[in-house]
This record gives C-alpha cells, structure tokens and sequence, in this order.
C-alpha cells in the first residue's frame, strides 16, 4: 500500500465558469453545482429535452477524459458498419484471457477463451461495461478509424484515441501494481493540473464534453446520424444497461425509462443517458466527474449524479 502523496492545498469549493439555462432552469442547474461542490466534485453537467432544445447545466464545454462511456461512440461506429453491410453482426470472434483486457465484468473477468459473436461483444460491452469486449471490437474497428468516422459525423469535440486497457497500462506505468497510489495520483494531479497519468489528459485521452454527448445522443434518439438500424439498435442496447446506482438511482418509477452508460476510472465518475417519460418527455443528460478526495468507492457522488438527473428533469418537463 502506498504511504500516501503530499498532494497540493485543496481547491477552495468549485464555481462552474459557466452555467447554461434561463430564469428557473439556471437556479436548478446552479443548486447542481453547488450541491456537487459541497462533496468535493469538480465537473460537467447538461441536460436537454431532446424535442424542444431547451437545457440547462454547466462548464458543459470542457473536454474531460470519458473512460468507458467512449463505448457509446465506438457503439455507434460498429453499428454502423453493421447496418451497411461492412460488418456482420454474427461473425464469430474469439477472446483470450491471457491476452485481453483488464476489467472486472464480462469476458474481462474470464479465466478461459470463448468465441463470441460480435453484436453479442456491443451486448457485453453497454450493459456491464465489459472492456475486453470493448478492445476486441477496437479490433476490429480502430480508435483512429472510429475518430475518423466521428468527425466525418460532425461529432469533432468527441476524440476516440485509445483502447480501454491502454487506460490501466497508463495507471500501471505511474504507480506499478499500487492502484491506490495511481487513485492518490489521479487527484493530486486533478489539483496541480498536471497528469503523471496520460489517459487522464484530456488532450491524449478518449475525451469529450458534456454538450458533444448530449448532442450525440440527441442525435440517436431522433435517426439524425448514422443509419436509422444502428441508432435503433443503440438505444436498446443503452436500455439493458444493468447499472443503476447513478443517473436512474432517483428516477426509478414505472412510468421512466432510463437509457444510460456508466464511465469510472480512478476518480472519474460519469454517466450519460436518456430519460424517457410516458408523456412524451425525453431528456438527454451527461454527468461527468472528477473527484477532489480519495476514494475508491463515493456512493455519495453516485447519489449526487441521480439527484441531478432527477432534479432536471423534473424542471424541463414542467
């Protein structure tokens, strides 16, 4: 175990440098951020009725490392190969342990190889966010040829650059086999603003913002990219996702569907989706966290992210 860093002064509680939203809408999207800052969160925050346009959130520009909720994107590029006949759903690949990636679901967790097909490994890979299925289909459709088909999209402030293990490679390369000395890194450099670790930089990492993901999965919900089969196909896949101790964690009732994708990597702790009500209201929502504190485990800023998903959209679809 490591002894523990000096780490810098600690930040004085986070003022979001710029809110998005009008008269009600902003005093909601101001109370998120001061109920995030009094846990110690720093971060990015929107939500958007998907048919109106209307928002509100903050600091909703600021690219930040996205962890597994890049697996949204690489989604989309793989199905939309599928859907234009460029890739087959049904192919067969097979995965080795030995030589796979780290990660604590699915195929990621298994001891001996199996042959998978690929629209099971996007399966695998959106509902327990399984990064050896995420890397298997990284090879077959490479980080820069899904950034590549991203941009051409218009989706630029969205940059897919890496592999999910090259995220632990990084970790492992700074802090060896210590994982709670690579957690005390990642926030002493959130602090000093400079990354030991280079998939936290959001100019080497898979990154975004908070309004390139809203935008994206506005976009999904209403056929407005890709092909009408792979969008389709996304949010089915977005609604089996098994976790729920996030953005769904206030919003449970029969009446809501609750679309999401979960991100968390050191002290990151994200999660974008799409909350659908029976009436009709469809709002798009992207939490994006980064933490001021150790802390493997943060129910508290679990919680804080459903309450924002809860408390906006509440007040858009008023």
């Amino acid at each position: 175990m490591s002894a523990g860093l000096p780490l810098p002064p600690e930040h004085p509680p986070h003022r979001p440098a710029h809110l998005v939203g009008d008269g009600a809408l902003l005093d909601v999207a101001e109370a998120i951020a001061a109920d995030w800052a009094a846990i110690g969160v720093r971060g990015s925050f929107l939500a958007r009725d998907i048919d109106t346009g209307e928002q509100l959130g903050f600091d909703a520009g600021v690219p930040l490392p996205l962890a597994s909720v890049v697996k949204v994107p690489l989604a989309l590029v793989v199905l939309d190969r599928i859907a234009a006949g460029e890739l087959d759903a049904a192919r067969a690949v097979t995965v080795d342990p030995a030589t796979s990636s780290v990660g604590p679901t699915g195929l990621a967790a298994f001891r001996y190889p199996a042959t998978v097909a690929v629209g099971d490994l996007l399966h695998l890979m959106l509902t327990v966010s399984d990064n050896a299925a995420a890397d298997t289909l990284f090879g077959l459709v490479p980080a820069a040829e899904a950034d590549a088909r991203l941009r051409s999209w218009g989706c630029g402030e969205l940059r897919v650059r890496h592999r999910m293990n090259r995220m632990y490679e990084c970790a492992a390369g700074a802090a060896g086999k210590d994982f709670s000395l690579a957690l005390e890194l990642a926030v002493r450099d959130e602090r000093s603003g400079r990354h030991t670790i280079e998939t936290l930089d959001p100019a080497r990492a898979n990154a975004g913002t908070a309004a390139a993901l809203v935008d994206l999965l506005q976009r999904v919900w209403r056929d407005e990219i890709s092909r009408p089969p792979a969008t389709a196909e996304l949010r089915r896949l977005m609604g089996a996702q098994v976790f729920t101790h996030r953005l769904s964690s206030e919003l449970r009732a029969d009446t809501l569907r609750v679309s999401g994708k979960t991100g968390t990597f050191l002290h990151l702790r994200h999660e974008v989706g799409v909350v659908e009500a029976g009436s009709g209201h469809r709002v798009a929502i992207a939490a994006l966290t980064r933490c001021d504190r150790r802390a493997g485990l943060a129910p508290d800023i679990d919680l804080a992210i459903g309450t924002a998903a809860r408390d906006a959209f509440e007040a858009l679809r008023r």
